[in-house]
């Protein structure tokens, strides 16, 4: 079945999560979830030892949703980021949290991108000539060994603008000598196989179709790529328009994790919706050098004194490896549990092959990396020893087979 955007099909996006529900149940209702043959390789890949044993047990399930998995941006291993399609394959992966990063379009309202100004890698604009010319930066061919230029921004385009567009695989090619070459840049590790047309969302309606699934939300609040305020928009306005949203609709706080990279934004939050703001989600991205992590580290009883309760840094700065090479917890982390606060990780399914001892994510491990199963050692070391409240994936059954098999 072809599915088309709801501005198409002429129904409102309370229809749409209407549809949605009445098509795919509701989760309180229970959902038979599918992980596919992922986590088994991953499994079949392992080491011999008591881990993989474990996971080799529980492989016929039950698999069941958990609020143990967040989905990040939907399902973008193998679906476009933040599309319809991903959402849904997320939900039925077993992800109880689904993500939206949330952006601001020229008219000022609310949806779902990774960054404000990504339209030229994650979406066909490029393809639009009707929409090109808008784009900060209009695409400029590589040349002289400079690499193609181009930036296209949701703030250069109104909503009904956005919701024209497609969804593709986020990637590009910065050798391009055309806008074909530099659209045909996915990954080696993803797949264009079901990016045909991705559906984008508004910040609304990933809400309702969330809602209509009896989900939880973590909402991100992405950092402006324009000067702010844009037009008059200032950032508060910005961070209390996306609680409105939740608010409009009574959703409880609790069912919502507010996200963002900058502590101005948590703190509004903490003071200013106080409800929320105890679930605000401060993404740590401090702990990308020594010096920053040292000091991220250090500022934590800070953070928690001001009222941050839960922690995300990227998985890399939550684990080490010790003196007789095992995989444990970071100094970072147990700082975190000191000052009792919860952590959220991100991301899995981010790295390709594992074989080389893995990428950004697996830094402080790579010693210790030498298949793609290690996949499961490095988030058994986070789940039982670091102890995270939640981790999210991009490809949220990997995440689910463990969840269901250890019971969180």
């Amino acid at each position: 079945m072809r599915y088309l955007p709801t501005f198409a099909l002429g129904i409102s996006v309370a229809s749409a999560a209407a549809v949605e529900k009445k098509e795919y149940g509701h989760h309180s209702k229970g959902i038979n979830v599918q992980v596919g043959p992922r986590p088994y390789y991953l499994v079949d890949n392992m080491d011999d030892g008591p881990l993989k044993r474990k996971l080799q047990s529980c492989s016929e399930g039950p698999f069941k949703v958990s609020d143990f998995v967040f989905s990040h941006r939907g399902a973008p291993l193998q679906f476009p980021e933040h599309s319809l399609e991903g959402y849904r394959a997320a939900r039925r992966e077993g992800a109880g949290v689904i993500e939206c990063d949330v952006a601001f379009t020229k008219d000022k309202k609310l949806v779902c991108r990774h960054a404000q100004c990504d339209l030229h890698t994650t979406t066909n604009i490029l393809n639009r000539t009707d929409l090109t010319s808008k784009c900060t930066t209009p695409f400029t061919p590589a040349a002289n060994g400079e690499p193609a230029l181009v930036k296209c921004c949701t703030s250069d385009i109104t909503l009904a603008e956005f919701k024209s567009l497609c969804g593709k695989m986020d990637g590009f090619n910065p050798n391009a000598t055309t806008v074909e070459e530099y659209m045909d840049g996915t990954p080696y590790f993803r797949t264009d196989l079901y990016a045909t047309c991705g559906t984008l969302q508004t910040t609304e309606e990933y809400i309702d179709l969330v809602n209509g699934w009896g989900l939880k939300f973590t909402p991100e609040l992405k950092t402006p790529e324009v000067e702010m305020p844009f037009d008059g928009y200032t950032q508060e306005q910005y961070a209390q328009d996306l609680v409105n949203l939740f608010k409009k609709r009574n959703i409880s706080p609790k069912r919502v994790w507010l996200q963002s990279f900058l502590p101005d934004d948590i703190f509004y939050w903490i003071k200013n919706e106080p409800a929320f703001g105890k679930q605000a989600v401060y993404l740590d991205e401090r702990v990308d050098t020594e010096e920053g992590y040292a000091n991220a580290t250090a500022s934590i009883p800070e953070l928690a004194a001001k009222g941050v309760k839960v922690l995300a840094p990227a998985f890399f700065a939550l684990t080490k490896v010790d003196a007789s090479g095992k995989i444990v917890p970071s100094e970072y982390a147990i700082a975190a549990k000191k000052a009792k606060l919860d952590i959220v990780a991100w991301s899995f399914e981010r790295s390709g092959w594992l074989n080389n001892g893995g990428d950004y994510y697996y830094q402080y491990v790579s010693q210790a990396i030498n298949n793609d199963g290690d996949m499961y050692t490095v988030l058994d070391v986070l789940a039982q020893q670091v102890k995270i409240k939640a981790m999210f994936s991009d490809w949220p059954a990997t995440v689910t087979y463990y969840a269901s098999c250890f019971g969180l």
